[in-house]
């Protein structure tokens, strides 16, 4: 299967990790005082339910209970002390001891430091770069916002017939078809209910009211054609992206043998070729430059298993029109012409005699609010962030970016602590501090509508991304946090609960660990548990 560790990846931007780091790099802050959401605040001291005891560092495992290694507690040492031990000795573990740590732990509502690492640094988040996307969209357009998507006529309807074309227009809803969203059942059903048997025009897909789907910025070009690299447009369908199983076919030299739905096939073209037995496969998809089908190329060596691979379509505007009318002949509804994108017409639309059939609505913003931090949707990331703009703002990566930071500036995030191209993370020219990542924690948990927040981060050890991690801790079923995972690139962002409206928030990033992906993982939640722990004592 191929993922996002295939590269590795050397942040250009971050200094080199100095060698030898003690206990004095862990900065403990004590208890300080302002009002509001400052990060001086503080209304009464943390230490009266931070009690003393033994810690001990708890191993995730995804199927086995951890093992536990103690770090014995020191007489009269306070929690946070405690803490910034735990850090040090976590952070100078084998594996992650050369990489670049930003860390900030907080208690909420508060604000009160708790301990630090780093906590300016600018570090490439990955996917925890999408709280700082939700956190803005949110507030910019309200958790009840719904994306719509409009099918209209552009003739009379005549004894069944439709006279004219079927024209389908969105504004950048992610989830039609996806995993958090509904079919094009109710296009087809307000179709039928208007008693249309046939279309004697075309199905077209109108793309004009969101800027035009494209990669985004610094992209990797490893990503690129995947299916978690699939790009957002107006009008999406199946989150953009396939499965195509590949298959060697007998003969050496001959094309692989290739199977994916009726969609997929019409999107695809396989270049794909059967080496010999043994040869070692690679397979990559191809984005054409302007095309509607991606290119799959490559080898499979004969004799060898079938494998699948998720690839991202080129066109989400073709490939939406294309699945539409595909959907409308299965119904009975025949078509004469073919699905475009009104791109790609010779002439624009008339829209003259245009009538409004049927509006598909999504489910509110709090629903696709799950699958883009549950499941890291990278085309939810993009899809959510241009609503930064606000309810009935330009739909652009640009004039999105633009908004993030006036917002995110009002929130009193220094500028350039946070520095990104994209709303999904998975540019690596993205930047961001856990100084950043924590005031932003702090401002969404406070927020009026902090249920439709905390509700949308994965549960630790249950749910999404955290499905299999920190099992047998004092986290597991306790915190929700957002993970980040690149190519060298390991981060964690959430909430240990504290009873009574407290919380201790963490924000946890990592660069460039000298160890396996699974050692950094291990180490960001080996304290993780441990902040749990510290959070759960009575």
């Amino acid at each position: 299967m191929i993922g996002r560790d295939q590269t590795r990846y050397a942040q250009e931007s971050i200094a080199g990790h100095a060698a030898g780091r003690t206990a004095n790099d862990v900065v403990v802050h004590p208890p300080r005082r302002s009002t509001g959401l400052g990060r001086d605040g503080i209304t009464g001291g943390i230490t009266s339910w931070l009690t003393g005891g033994l810690i001990v560092l708890l191993l995730a495992g995804c199927a086995a209970r951890p093992t536990p290694v103690a770090v014995p507690a020191v007489s009269d040492e306070t929690p946070a002390t405690r803490l910034a031990r735990v850090i040090d000795t976590v952070t100078s573990t084998p594996g992650v001891a050369r990489g670049t740590w930003g860390i900030v732990v907080e208690s909420l509502p508060d604000r009160t430091r708790l301990a630090e690492m780093h906590p300016e640094a600018l570090l490439v988040p990955a996917s925890t770069a999408k709280l700082l996307t939700l956190a803005v969209a949110a507030e910019a357009v309200g958790w009840d916002y719904r994306f719509d998507t409009s099918l209209f006529t552009t003739g009379p309807i005549i004894d069944g017939v439709l006279r004219g074309d079927l024209v389908v227009v969105g504004s950048g809803d992610p989830s039609i078809g996806g995993r958090g969203g509904d079919d094009l059942g109710d296009l087809i059903d307000a179709v039928t209910a208007r008693g249309i048997r046939r279309v004697d025009g075309r199905v077209v897909a109108d793309d004009s009211l969101v800027e035009e789907p494209e990669p985004g910025r610094e992209w990797a070009w490893s990503d690129l054609g995947l299916g978690y690299g699939s790009v957002a447009g107006a009008l999406n369908y199946q989150e953009n992206r396939f499965d195509v199983t590949i298959g060697p076919a007998r003969t050496p030299g001959a094309p692989a043998l290739i199977s994916a739905s009726a969609e997929g096939l019409d999107a695809l073209v396989n270049e794909v070729l059967t080496d010999i037995p043994g040869a070692e496969a690679s397979i990559r998809p191809v984005l054409p430059a302007g095309g509607s089908r991606v290119r799959l190329v490559g080898s499979v060596p004969a004799g060898a298993a079938p494998a699948t691979l998720s690839v991202a379509v080129a066109n989400p505007t073709a490939w939406f029109a294309t699945s539409l009318r595909r959907r409308l002949l299965a119904a009975g509804v025949e078509v004469d012409d073919a699905a475009y994108d009104a791109d790609a017409l010779p002439l624009p639309l008339d829209w003259r005699e245009a009538r409004l059939l049927h509006t598909h609505r999504s489910r509110p913003l709090r629903d696709l609010a799950r699958p883009l931090m549950q499941e890291s949707i990278n085309l939810y990331g993009e899809a959510i962030l241009r609503l930064a703009t606000g309810p009935f703002g330009a739909r652009s990566t640009a004039a999105a970016l633009d908004a993030v930071h006036r917002r995110l500036d009002a929130w009193g995030v220094p500028a350039g602590a946070v520095q990104l191209l994209d709303g999904s993370g998975l540019s690596r020219r993205d930047v961001v501090s856990a100084d950043a990542l924590a005031t932003v924690l702090a401002r969404m948990h406070a927020a009026p509508e902090a249920s439709d927040w905390l509700a949308s981060l994965p549960l630790a050890g249950r749910e999404g991304t955290l499905r299999g991690r920190l099992l047998g801790t004092p986290a597991e079923g306790v915190a929700r946090a957002k993970s980040g995972t690149m190519s060298n690139i390991r981060s964690l962002a959430g909430y240990v609960p504290a009873g009574a409206g407290r919380a201790v928030s963490f924000a946890v990033v990592l660069n460039n660990h000298e160890g396996s992906p699974a050692e950094a993982t291990a180490a960001i939640d080996r304290l993780v548990a441990q902040i749990a722990a510290i959070a759960l004592e009575p």
